[in-house]
Protein backbone atom coordinates (compact mmCIF):
# COMPACT_ATOMS: atom_id res chain seq x y z
CA UNK A 1 0.00 0.00 0.00
CA UNK A 2 0.99 3.92 -0.54
CA UNK A 3 1.51 4.08 3.04
CA UNK A 4 4.47 1.27 3.24
CA UNK A 5 6.64 4.27 0.96
CA UNK A 6 6.10 6.95 3.66
CA UNK A 7 8.51 9.06 5.77
CA UNK A 8 8.41 7.20 9.25
CA UNK A 9 8.18 8.96 12.44
CA UNK A 10 11.05 9.99 14.26
CA UNK A 11 11.34 7.72 17.51
CA UNK A 12 12.69 9.01 21.15
CA UNK A 13 13.63 6.54 23.85
CA UNK A 14 14.06 7.33 27.51
CA UNK A 15 12.26 10.04 27.42
CA UNK A 16 11.39 11.96 30.83
CA UNK A 17 9.52 15.16 31.86
CA UNK A 18 11.77 17.18 31.25
CA UNK A 19 12.99 16.29 28.06
CA UNK A 20 9.31 16.16 26.55
CA UNK A 21 8.89 20.03 28.00
CA UNK A 22 12.28 21.18 26.51
CA UNK A 23 12.44 19.23 23.29
CA UNK A 24 9.30 17.00 21.91
CA UNK A 25 6.44 19.85 23.02
CA UNK A 26 8.49 23.18 21.33
CA UNK A 27 9.40 21.21 18.22
CA UNK A 28 5.53 20.23 17.72
CA UNK A 29 6.10 17.50 15.82
CA UNK A 30 4.77 14.22 16.26
CA UNK A 31 6.93 11.56 17.55
CA UNK A 32 7.08 7.58 18.68
CA UNK A 33 7.85 7.01 22.34
CA UNK A 34 8.47 2.76 22.56
CA UNK A 35 7.60 1.27 25.73
CA UNK A 36 7.05 4.16 27.63
CA UNK A 37 4.63 2.63 29.56
CA UNK A 38 5.23 -0.59 30.03
CA UNK A 39 4.18 -0.58 33.69
CA UNK A 40 0.57 -0.30 33.13
CA UNK A 41 -1.07 -3.08 34.56
CA UNK A 42 -3.51 -3.47 32.03
CA UNK A 43 -0.84 -4.24 29.35
CA UNK A 44 0.27 -7.61 31.70
CA UNK A 45 -3.22 -8.57 31.12
CA UNK A 46 -3.26 -8.21 27.62
CA UNK A 47 -0.08 -10.52 27.32
CA UNK A 48 -2.35 -13.30 28.25
CA UNK A 49 -5.04 -12.82 25.16
CA UNK A 50 -8.00 -11.11 24.95
CA UNK A 51 -9.81 -12.88 28.13
CA UNK A 52 -7.73 -11.93 30.49
CA UNK A 53 -7.92 -7.93 29.14
CA UNK A 54 -11.47 -7.93 29.22
CA UNK A 55 -11.49 -9.53 32.55
CA UNK A 56 -8.97 -6.80 33.82
CA UNK A 57 -10.71 -4.16 32.11
CA UNK A 58 -14.21 -5.62 33.39
CA UNK A 59 -13.74 -5.42 36.47
CA UNK A 60 -12.66 -1.58 37.12
CA UNK A 61 -15.79 -0.66 34.74
CA UNK A 62 -19.48 0.68 36.11
CA UNK A 63 -22.37 -0.14 34.46
CA UNK A 64 -22.53 3.47 32.51
CA UNK A 65 -24.05 3.42 28.94
CA UNK A 66 -22.11 4.32 26.23
CA UNK A 67 -22.09 4.53 22.39
CA UNK A 68 -20.86 1.48 20.25
CA UNK A 69 -20.81 1.97 16.54
CA UNK A 70 -21.20 -1.14 14.67
CA UNK A 71 -20.31 -0.90 10.44
CA UNK A 72 -21.19 -4.34 8.63
CA UNK A 73 -18.37 -6.43 7.87
CA UNK A 74 -18.18 -5.50 4.31
CA UNK A 75 -17.06 -1.86 4.86
CA UNK A 76 -13.72 -3.46 6.09
CA UNK A 77 -13.88 -1.60 9.24
CA UNK A 78 -14.47 2.00 7.82
CA UNK A 79 -16.90 4.18 9.59
CA UNK A 80 -18.29 6.88 7.39
CA UNK A 81 -21.34 9.11 5.85
CA UNK A 82 -24.04 7.35 3.92
CA UNK A 83 -24.29 8.07 0.68
CA UNK A 84 -23.62 11.87 -0.62
CA UNK A 85 -22.21 13.02 2.63
CA UNK A 86 -26.01 11.99 4.14
CA UNK A 87 -27.06 9.98 7.13
CA UNK A 88 -24.48 7.66 8.08
CA UNK A 89 -22.93 3.76 6.96
CA UNK A 90 -23.47 2.62 10.09
CA UNK A 91 -25.17 2.45 13.61
CA UNK A 92 -24.96 3.25 16.89
CA UNK A 93 -26.07 0.75 20.07
CA UNK A 94 -25.99 1.70 23.53
CA UNK A 95 -23.97 -0.56 25.71
CA UNK A 96 -21.29 -0.63 28.74
CA UNK A 97 -17.45 -0.93 28.79
CA UNK A 98 -18.52 -4.64 29.89
CA UNK A 99 -20.88 -5.09 27.30
CA UNK A 100 -18.59 -4.11 24.63
CA UNK A 101 -15.76 -6.52 25.87
CA UNK A 102 -18.06 -9.06 26.13
CA UNK A 103 -18.96 -8.96 22.72
CA UNK A 104 -14.91 -8.47 21.65
CA UNK A 105 -14.37 -11.69 23.18
CA UNK A 106 -17.39 -13.59 21.15
CA UNK A 107 -16.63 -11.98 17.86
CA UNK A 108 -12.56 -12.36 17.99
CA UNK A 109 -12.64 -16.08 16.18
CA UNK A 110 -14.78 -15.12 13.86
CA UNK A 111 -14.04 -14.65 10.29
CA UNK A 112 -16.08 -11.84 9.06
CA UNK A 113 -17.21 -10.08 12.19
CA UNK A 114 -18.78 -6.28 12.22
CA UNK A 115 -16.95 -3.47 12.81
CA UNK A 116 -17.34 -2.67 16.86
CA UNK A 117 -16.05 0.05 18.70
CA UNK A 118 -16.13 2.38 21.33
CA UNK A 119 -13.97 6.08 21.22
CA UNK A 120 -13.21 8.73 23.57
CA UNK A 121 -14.44 7.10 26.37
CA UNK A 122 -13.82 9.13 29.72
CA UNK A 123 -12.27 6.61 32.39
CA UNK A 124 -13.06 9.19 35.24
CA UNK A 125 -17.25 8.15 34.12
CA UNK A 126 -16.92 4.84 32.72
CA UNK A 127 -13.40 3.02 34.14
CA UNK A 128 -12.23 5.06 37.38
CA UNK A 129 -10.60 2.46 39.06
CA UNK A 130 -8.46 2.01 35.73
CA UNK A 131 -7.28 5.79 36.35
CA UNK A 132 -4.60 4.95 38.82
CA UNK A 133 -2.61 2.46 36.47
CA UNK A 134 -2.36 4.34 33.97
CA UNK A 135 -0.38 7.03 34.73
CA UNK A 136 1.26 9.69 31.91
CA UNK A 137 4.21 10.55 33.07
CA UNK A 138 5.70 12.74 30.70
CA UNK A 139 2.66 15.41 32.29
CA UNK A 140 2.81 17.57 35.30
CA UNK A 141 0.05 15.80 37.96
CA UNK A 142 -1.39 18.91 37.99
CA UNK A 143 -2.01 19.39 34.50
CA UNK A 144 -5.96 19.18 33.32
CA UNK A 145 -6.55 16.53 31.37
CA UNK A 146 -9.19 14.25 29.44
CA UNK A 147 -8.16 10.65 29.74
CA UNK A 148 -9.84 8.18 27.42
CA UNK A 149 -10.27 4.76 26.50
CA UNK A 150 -10.72 3.82 22.75
CA UNK A 151 -11.88 -0.13 22.59
CA UNK A 152 -12.74 -2.21 19.45
CA UNK A 153 -11.37 -4.86 16.98
CA UNK A 154 -10.23 -3.94 13.17
CA UNK A 155 -11.57 -0.67 12.81
CA UNK A 156 -10.13 2.97 11.07
CA UNK A 157 -10.67 5.99 12.26
CA UNK A 158 -10.43 8.78 9.29
CA UNK A 159 -7.88 11.54 9.59
CA UNK A 160 -9.24 14.51 11.37
CA UNK A 161 -7.51 17.04 13.98
CA UNK A 162 -7.85 17.90 16.95
CA UNK A 163 -7.56 20.84 19.09
CA UNK A 164 -5.68 19.36 22.10
CA UNK A 165 -2.68 18.30 22.27
CA UNK A 166 -2.58 14.07 22.38
CA UNK A 167 -0.56 11.44 24.20
CA UNK A 168 -1.56 7.69 23.11
CA UNK A 169 -0.33 4.58 24.42
CA UNK A 170 -1.43 1.50 23.09
CA UNK A 171 -2.63 -1.04 25.64
CA UNK A 172 -3.35 -4.32 23.21
CA UNK A 173 -2.98 -4.92 19.86
CA UNK A 174 -1.43 -2.88 16.46
CA UNK A 175 -2.21 0.90 15.54
CA UNK A 176 -1.02 2.63 12.23
CA UNK A 177 -1.24 5.76 12.49
CA UNK A 178 -0.70 8.13 9.02
CA UNK A 179 -0.05 11.89 10.04
CA UNK A 180 -0.40 14.82 8.15
CA UNK A 181 0.33 18.89 9.23
CA UNK A 182 -2.10 21.50 9.39
CA UNK A 183 -0.79 22.87 6.07
CA UNK A 184 -2.12 19.84 4.17
CA UNK A 185 -5.83 20.73 4.74
CA UNK A 186 -6.31 21.95 1.36
CA UNK A 187 -5.21 18.32 0.24
CA UNK A 188 -7.03 16.12 2.57
CA UNK A 189 -10.62 16.95 1.06
CA UNK A 190 -11.99 17.30 4.72
CA UNK A 191 -15.56 17.20 4.81
CA UNK A 192 -18.40 19.17 6.24
CA UNK A 193 -17.27 20.73 9.61
CA UNK A 194 -20.87 21.40 11.33
CA UNK A 195 -22.17 17.74 10.21
CA UNK A 196 -19.63 15.37 11.22
CA UNK A 197 -19.16 11.95 12.16
CA UNK A 198 -17.78 12.39 15.34
CA UNK A 199 -17.39 15.83 16.49
CA UNK A 200 -14.30 16.62 14.30
CA UNK A 201 -14.48 17.29 10.53
CA UNK A 202 -12.86 14.07 8.61
CA UNK A 203 -11.04 13.85 5.51
CA UNK A 204 -13.10 11.95 2.52
CA UNK A 205 -10.73 10.36 1.19
CA UNK A 206 -10.88 6.54 1.47
CA UNK A 207 -7.12 5.74 2.19
CA UNK A 208 -7.58 2.46 1.37
CA UNK A 209 -8.99 3.13 -2.11
CA UNK A 210 -8.00 6.59 -2.40
CA UNK A 211 -10.11 8.21 -5.37
CA UNK A 212 -8.03 10.81 -7.22
CA UNK A 213 -10.04 11.73 -10.41
CA UNK A 214 -12.37 12.88 -7.09
CA UNK A 215 -9.05 14.13 -4.79
CA UNK A 216 -6.34 14.61 -7.03
CA UNK A 217 -5.15 16.74 -4.61
CA UNK A 218 -4.64 14.03 -2.28
CA UNK A 219 -1.47 12.89 -3.65
CA UNK A 220 0.17 16.17 -2.35
CA UNK A 221 -0.98 15.30 1.05
CA UNK A 222 0.28 11.76 0.58
CA UNK A 223 3.65 13.66 0.14
CA UNK A 224 3.62 15.22 3.46
CA UNK A 225 2.47 12.24 5.39
CA UNK A 226 4.22 10.52 7.99
CA UNK A 227 3.11 6.85 9.36
CA UNK A 228 4.22 4.73 12.58
CA UNK A 229 3.03 1.79 13.71
CA UNK A 230 2.84 1.10 17.58
CA UNK A 231 2.14 -1.97 19.65
CA UNK A 232 1.66 -2.38 23.12
CA UNK A 233 3.67 -0.20 25.38
CA UNK A 234 4.31 2.39 22.75
CA UNK A 235 3.00 6.65 22.93
CA UNK A 236 2.53 8.61 19.93
CA UNK A 237 2.73 12.45 20.88
CA UNK A 238 0.22 14.25 18.61
CA UNK A 239 0.76 18.00 18.41
CA UNK A 240 -2.53 20.00 18.23
CA UNK A 241 -4.32 19.93 14.70
CA UNK A 242 -2.17 17.79 13.31
CA UNK A 243 -4.42 15.56 11.18
CA UNK A 244 -4.30 11.76 11.83
CA UNK A 245 -5.70 8.59 10.17
CA UNK A 246 -5.53 5.58 13.00
CA UNK A 247 -6.06 2.01 11.53
CA UNK A 248 -6.29 -1.00 14.54
CA UNK A 249 -4.04 -3.96 12.65
CA UNK A 250 -5.24 -6.23 15.33
CA UNK A 251 -8.43 -8.52 15.80
CA UNK A 252 -8.41 -6.64 19.28
CA UNK A 253 -7.43 -3.26 20.51
CA UNK A 254 -7.06 -1.41 23.20
CA UNK A 255 -5.48 2.71 23.93
CA UNK A 256 -5.62 5.02 26.28
CA UNK A 257 -5.23 8.65 25.00
CA UNK A 258 -4.98 12.01 27.40
CA UNK A 259 -5.85 15.13 25.45
CA UNK A 260 -4.85 18.23 27.06
CA UNK A 261 -4.52 22.46 25.99
CA UNK A 262 -1.79 24.46 27.49
CA UNK A 263 -3.35 27.85 26.72
CA UNK A 264 -5.30 29.92 29.46
CA UNK A 265 -7.98 28.04 30.98
CA UNK A 266 -10.18 30.38 29.97
CA UNK A 267 -9.65 30.46 26.19
CA UNK A 268 -12.37 28.79 24.23
CA UNK A 269 -12.13 26.55 20.99
CA UNK A 270 -10.71 28.95 17.85
CA UNK A 271 -13.07 26.75 15.68
CA UNK A 272 -15.63 29.41 16.74
CA UNK A 273 -13.67 32.20 15.71
CA UNK A 274 -13.90 30.41 12.50
CA UNK A 275 -17.45 29.78 12.48
CA UNK A 276 -18.07 33.33 13.15
CA UNK A 277 -15.60 34.44 10.46
CA UNK A 278 -17.92 32.46 7.97
CA UNK A 279 -20.68 35.31 8.81
CA UNK A 280 -18.46 38.20 9.10
CA UNK A 281 -15.54 37.58 6.07
CA UNK A 282 -15.54 34.62 3.85
CA UNK A 283 -18.13 36.37 1.20
CA UNK A 284 -16.01 39.62 1.32
CA UNK A 285 -14.92 40.62 -2.01
CA UNK A 286 -11.45 39.99 -2.43
CA UNK A 287 -9.31 43.58 -1.88
CA UNK A 288 -11.20 43.07 2.09
CA UNK A 289 -10.49 40.29 2.34
CA UNK A 290 -7.14 40.69 1.80
CA UNK A 291 -6.82 43.60 3.90
CA UNK A 292 -8.46 41.50 6.83
CA UNK A 293 -5.91 39.17 6.61
CA UNK A 294 -3.19 41.83 6.95
CA UNK A 295 -5.11 42.90 10.20
CA UNK A 296 -5.52 39.00 11.86
CA UNK A 297 -1.63 39.15 10.87
CA UNK A 298 -1.06 42.51 13.27
CA UNK A 299 -2.90 42.07 15.76
CA UNK A 300 -3.33 38.06 16.35
CA UNK A 301 -0.56 36.56 15.07
CA UNK A 302 1.51 39.97 15.67
CA UNK A 303 3.91 40.18 18.48
CA UNK A 304 4.11 44.42 18.62
CA UNK A 305 0.33 45.34 17.82
CA UNK A 306 0.25 47.32 20.99
CA UNK A 307 3.76 48.23 21.49
CA UNK A 308 2.85 51.90 20.47
CA UNK A 309 -0.09 52.16 23.08
CA UNK A 310 0.25 53.23 26.72
CA UNK A 311 -1.18 50.41 28.62
CA UNK A 312 -3.49 51.89 30.50
CA UNK A 313 -5.15 52.97 27.46
CA UNK A 314 -4.82 49.73 25.60
CA UNK A 315 -8.69 48.58 25.79
CA UNK A 316 -9.67 45.42 25.11
CA UNK A 317 -6.45 44.91 23.02
CA UNK A 318 -4.75 44.63 26.97
CA UNK A 319 -3.79 41.54 28.80
CA UNK A 320 -7.31 39.48 28.75
CA UNK A 321 -8.51 39.92 31.97
CA UNK A 322 -11.61 38.56 33.29
CA UNK A 323 -13.54 41.96 32.67
CA UNK A 324 -12.45 42.18 29.47
CA UNK A 325 -13.57 38.95 28.33
CA UNK A 326 -16.91 39.92 30.02
CA UNK A 327 -16.85 42.86 27.64
CA UNK A 328 -15.79 40.93 24.73
CA UNK A 329 -18.51 38.27 25.31
CA UNK A 330 -20.97 41.08 25.44
CA UNK A 331 -20.03 42.65 21.97
CA UNK A 332 -20.27 39.46 20.18
CA UNK A 333 -23.33 38.61 21.86
CA UNK A 334 -25.26 41.60 21.14
CA UNK A 335 -23.81 41.02 16.89
CA UNK A 336 -25.01 37.71 16.47
CA UNK A 337 -28.43 38.26 18.29
CA UNK A 338 -29.36 41.36 15.82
Amino acid sequence: MWWDELERLPEARGVDRARFEAEIKPAAEPVVMRGLVSDWPAIAAARDGTEALAGHLKVRSREQPLDVWIAEAGLNGRFFYGEGLTGLNHRRERSTVGGLLERLVRDETSAAPEAVYAGGVPLDRHLPELLGEVPMPLLAPETERLTSLWLGNRVRTAAHWDLAQNLAGVIAGRRRFILFPPESIGDLYVGPIDVTLAGQPTSLVDFHAPDFEAFPRFREAMKAARVAELGPADVIYIPSLWFHHVETLSPVGAMVNFWWRDGPAWMKTPQLTLMHALLTMRDLPPPEKRAWRAFFDHYIFGEDAVDHIPEAARGVLGPMTSERRQSLSAVLARSLAR
